[in-house]
């Protein structure tokens, strides 16, 4: 069999539009430039990503993966808001302290601003949704469906706060799970006690 291994194949195209990206923007790279730094073909590209953008979000997109095995693995022993908790701090714990995606450290350097705003939306609400199934089979009692959705949104919030924050504070950072829980606990606290 010819050609780079698979596996490393995804590795060198995530690698080589960073490279890019970082030295003449997200607008002016190419898929073609990414596939040619990268030294592999423009069909092999497309087996890992969709679109040039998708480049900008796999760490993240990781992450909601993360989140939906941790909130699955969750014992129906733990408290669901408790488990919400630990699902985001096992999330967080998988980045570490010294290295944050370039999409949250380099967005000016690449341009992208208006990407990071629009799709770091859309993969909010993706996490969101992940927590909100999870607690509409947990959450009983009046208005479960509204507390669903409130907790998901407020706890997601603070933990993109934590994020933007963990980001901003450089390669002397502490780990991410720091951030998440001093920004999570005190939200999912407040809907414990209500």
């Amino acid at each position: 069999m010819a050609g780079r291994p698979r596996a490393s194949s995804q590795g060198m195209l995530e690698e080589a539009a960073s490279e890019l990206f970082l030295e003449q923007g997200y607008a002016k790279t190419t898929i073609e430039q990414i596939t040619q730094r990268a030294g592999v073909s423009r069909n092999t590209f497309f087996n890992y990503f969709g679109q040039k953008s998708e480049l900008l979000w796999v760490e993240l997109d990781a992450s909601l993966k993360a989140l939906t095995d941790a909130l699955g693995a969750a014992s129906d022993a733990t408290p669901p808001l408790e488990a919400v908790e630990q699902a985001l701090l096992a999330t967080a714990a998988a980045f570490p302290a010294g290295r944050a995606p370039l999409v949250l450290t380099q967005h000016e350097t690449m341009g992208i601003d208006d990407e990071l705003r629009a799709a770091g939306l859309a993969r909010a609400l993706q996490h969101a949704d992940a927590i909100e199934l999870f607690l509409s089979c947990r959450l009983t009692g009046q208005d479960a469906a509204l507390r669903s959705r409130a907790v998901a949104l407020a706890v997601v919030g603070a933990a993109a706060a934590a994020v933007g924050r963990w980001a901003a504070d450089g390669p002397a950072r502490e780990p991410l799970a720091d951030y998440v829980a001093r920004a999570a606990h005190p939200v999912l606290t407040g809907f414990a006690i209500g």
